[in-house]
């Protein structure tokens, strides 16, 4: 009998595996090193240590010399003042002073950076007066100062500039700002000097309206110590107070005066765009006509008992030279024609009569000024603005006066007036020379002036139909510049 095999089923590379049996876990306790309380104990102890170090320390410091550490710093304070000491004392030597009047540019005294202080450059912003001002940034913030009393030879006088913990040797420091102003010609003539003030007025609308508290006056470097009273009047209404005008009494020759701020104007109006000088001279004729009480509302339309509006006409009349030859002529005529204009007035004054506060008044009732040239000229630039000039000239200026001849025509335009022409005379004194050759103004230059009944008489009726009609026309149309105050209060 065939017995049946039994076959197993198993895979081609049989895997044997032990059987596994549960191992025993073994627990161990393990004493951690980590515990809050004791981190806190650990800092408490460290800070205690530390706090009692420094006890100790700065016990031992109160009771015996100081550290290494500490004497060496006090060595180095101690050499570092010093050393500072030192320094002040080479920079207080080294200051140079230089001829106020740099003889080497007598030649071309008003041109560039002039012959007054010389060495120096001047700041000018757009459109604004040429100036020099003492600390700023350009000076390296140094002060000026000044020496010497000439009166007779600028090259005698002299400035520097200095630190302010370096000034010179026996110098005094002046407080408050100083004014500095160079003039190629005077004080006393109210034109020349009117120049000279011009570019302070407009650096003082710029800043503030500061006013100086001194004046230091130079002509050629030479020291001046008064203003002419026209001037100064001026000038005291302008800044809010008579002007005080260093007169160095008491001060040595050799002995430097410095001063906290100065301001150094050498070039009057030098570079002024037109518009500012306008805003300079409407602060001018504001505070003229405040410190003469008179209105600031300018020419409101004033009528005369007909009706009519009024019409300002001024002989504004020299004597000596330049004045006419034949006044009652000459006021006959400009009568005449005055007559013949509904409201015009005319007014006859004389220039070297009158009070400041008097022209200041005149001025502000005129709408016509009619004079010859020179300096009363000068007080235009009171009236209202839009206001006319008529203009005379003796015979030979036109040829070898030079430019200054315009100043009036300037002015007008600076001062917001319209010039309205010149008439010059062909009869007067004779010249030896060539009509053209310059020797012939000491001739002409105080020649007198004639008259031409006919232009005269034409010109006068001229100027008054056109002041008419722009009177008409103003006050038609409300368009009277008026004002209630001036800038810079």
């Amino acid at each position: 009998m065939a017995k049946s095999t039994v076959e197993l089923s198993r895979p081609a590379n049989p895997t044997l595996k032990k059987p596994s049996f549960p191992k025993k876990r073994t627990t161990m306790s393990v004493f951690c090193l980590y515990s809050p309380k004791l981190s806190i104990f650990l800092l408490a102890l460290c800070v205690s240590l530390f706090t009692l170090y420094h006890i100790q320390s700065l016990h031992a410091r109160t009771t015996s010399s100081p550290p290494w550490s500490f004497v060496h710093q006090w060595e180095r304070f101690t050499n570092c003042t010093q050393e500072h000491g030192s320094m002040a004392e080479k920079l207080r030597q080294s200051v140079t002073f230089l001829p106020l009047k740099d003889l080497r540019y007598a030649d071309k005294a008003r041109q560039g950076h002039t012959w007054f202080m010389s060495s120096t450059y001047d700041t000018r912003e757009e459109g604004g007066v040429q100036y020099q001002q003492f600390p700023s940034e350009s000076s390296k913030r140094r002060l000026l100062c000044l020496k010497g009393k000439e009166t007779h030879d600028g090259s005698w006088n002299s400035y520097a500039l200095a630190w302010p913990e370096a000034l010179p040797f026996n110098a005094t420091l002046l407080k408050g700002l100083t004014f500095v102003s160079y003039n190629h010609y005077d004080y006393d003539n109210i034109w020349h000097g009117l120049s000279a003030m011009v570019p302070f007025v407009a650096w003082h609308i710029r800043n503030g309206c500061e006013s100086p508290s001194r004046w230091i006056l130079y002509h050629w470097g030479e020291l001046r110590f008064e203003m002419g009273p026209w001037l100064r009047t001026l000038t005291g209404a302008t800044f809010g107070g008579a002007p005080y005008t260093e007169s160095f009494e008491g001060v040595n020759d050799g002995q430097p005066l410095c001063f906290e701020k100065a301001v150094v104007m050498r070039h009057n109006e030098g570079g002024m765009s037109r518009d500012r000088r306008t805003e300079t001279y409407d602060l001018m004729r504001c505070k003229a006509r405040m410190y003469c009480n008179v209105s600031l509302e300018g020419r409101i339309p004033e009528v005369n008992k007909q009706g009519f509006l009024v019409i300002g006409m001024t002989l504004f009349m020299r004597t000596g030279s330049r004045s006419f030859t034949n006044e009652s002529a000459v006021i006959g005529i400009f009568e005449k024609e005055c007559a013949k204009v509904d409201g015009c007035r005319l007014m006859v004054a004389y220039s070297n009569n009158l009070t400041f506060c008097e022209q200041v008044k005149m001025m502000s009732l005129t709408d016509i000024l009619v004079s010859t040239h020179g300096a009363q000229l000068t007080n235009m630039f009171l009236m209202d603005k839009n206001s006319s000039v008529m203009e005379f000239f003796p015979k030979g200026w036109l040829k070898v006066a030079g430019v200054g001849q315009y100043v009036y025509h300037w002015i007008a335009s600076w001062s917001g007036m319209r010039h309205q022409g010149a008439w010059r005379d062909l009869n007067g004194d004779e010249c030896p020379y060539a009509e053209d050759d310059r020797r012939c103004m000491s001739i002409y230059k105080n020649g007198k002036v004639g008259f031409n009944e006919t232009y005269f008489s034409e010109w006068a009726r001229d100027v008054l139909n056109e002041v008419k009609i722009r009177k008409l026309e103003e006050a038609a149309s409300k368009t009277i510049a008026s004002t209630s105050a001036c800038s810079c209060g």
